[in-house]
């Protein structure tokens, strides 16, 4: 379970997050959406114990991320797998050596396990025959499918994807949002999404929270957020925005 208990954090005279507070359930996809700027990648950050918050708390498993010792940072950390917005795959490693990249970093297995582990998540995201491609070679659709092979070679329990589908074409983007589907199903992680498309969002959340300026507007269901009555959940979802939206 991860819990945010009136975290604020602000950058020199800028407030970015603003007493936000919600709580996310074992094995459920949450997803965050709002404005560029709005807050949803400093929410990521704090889940990784990259910010600690100015106020408040963030709190993994019962465990205090903020304030914990390297030791412990470093174990929360264990159970987290990161997607991030360009896949950021090395791009002098082929797409083998990308996906074992943190079993080799780690020393978490013998070279022959390693080599076991990474044909499986080739095999799970359909990527054997890519398995010894370079970046430059491959599409970014495959780029995020390496991104996300990569996030859950540790087998992790929580997976924090940052517009997992940005750039990609309307047929590609269904696909990610199967693949992250398809991690709830078949490993039961935890997933945390930060994203602008409502497509997405719908076809993927258990739960949407809308981020405005810092502060958190609404959090419900997929049904509940297309519904909402929020000006500001309205104006976002629908499209319906000239210059910043009001409240």
């Amino acid at each position: 379970m991860i819990e945010f208990s009136n975290v604020s954090k602000g950058f020199e005279s800028r407030k970015i997050l603003k007493d936000v507070d919600f709580t996310i359930r074992d094995g459920e996809i949450f997803v965050i959406i709002g404005q560029s700027g709005a807050g949803k990648t400093t929410i990521l950050r704090h889940i990784a114990g990259f910010y600690d918050p100015d106020n408040g708390d963030v709190v993994i498993d019962s465990v205090k991320m903020n304030g914990a010792s390297n030791r412990i940072r470093k174990k929360l950390r264990e159970k987290m797998g990161f997607l991030f917005q360009g896949g950021a795959l090395l791009n002098w490693l082929n797409v083998r050596d990308n996906i074992g990249l943190p079993l080799v970093e780690h020393r978490l297995a013998s070279k022959d396990e390693i080599a076991r582990i990474v044909d499986e998540k080739l095999a799970l995201l359909q990527l054997t025959d890519a398995a010894d491609k370079m970046p430059s070679e491959i599409s970014g659709g495959m780029k995020k499918r390496v991104g996300l092979a990569r996030a859950i070679v540790r087998n992790p329990e929580i997976i924090l994807y940052d517009e997992p589908t940005s750039g990609l074409d309307p047929v590609m983007s269904a696909r990610i949002d199967e693949l992250i589907l398809r991690m709830k199903r078949e490993l039961g992680v935890t997933s945390v999404v930060v994203t602008h498309d409502m497509n997405s969002a719908y076809r993927i959340a258990d739960r949407i929270a809308m981020l405005y300026s810092g502060e958190m507007v609404q959090i419900g269901t997929p049904d509940e957020i297309r519904t909402s009555e929020s000006g500001i959940v309205q104006q976002f979802i629908s499209g319906n925005i000239h210059g910043p939206i009001k409240p």
